[in-house]
């Protein structure tokens, strides 16, 4: 089963693998991503970040990409877990786990589903710093990472 959540609150990271996990007996491999929160970002200190998003269209974004994925791998299972609100270093941000009977699948699909998030959802990062906040320019090597995946 697929299951995408978007949160303010903190996730625990062993609850969400233990129950994709059990979920079914022919599951063979179990891949996660867990992005969180750095002290330091483009050589300056990050004190807090804040992350934005739209309801409704950050949920139909990121289900357009667990059903790509699906499509792309036979899989048993992916969880997609998003934080916005205010986070600190060391803060958990994003969980991506995907279930499948073999490793190369899961491992493909995991990488594939952040690589996409980092580039289609729609969430918005400011940072704040000892010099003020910033707002997070998207990534030259996210882009790179998302075009390896077109077909």
């Amino acid at each position: 089963m697929n299951q995408i959540i978007i949160q303010t609150e903190p996730f625990d990271l062993a609850a969400i693998q233990e129950e994709l996990r059990r979920e079914n007996p022919a599951i063979g491999a179990l891949v996660t991503f867990l992005g969180q929160m750095r002290d330091i970002n483009e050589g300056d200190r990050v004190t807090t970040m804040t992350l934005e998003h739209y309801p409704g269209m950050t949920e139909k974004a990121l289900q357009a990409i667990v059903d790509e994925a699906n499509e792309r791998w036979q899989l048993m299972g992916i969880r997609v877990v998003h934080r916005v609100g205010p986070l600190q270093p060391l803060d958990p941000i994003v969980l991506v786990a995907v279930a499948s009977a073999h490793r190369g699948e899961a491992f493909q699909a995991c990488e594939f589903v952040i690589d996409y998030l980092k580039t289609r959802a729609p969430f918005w990062k400011k940072e704040q710093t000892p010099e003020g906040d910033r707002w997070v320019d998207a990534r030259h090597t996210d882009d790179q990472a998302e075009q390896r995946w077109r077909r």
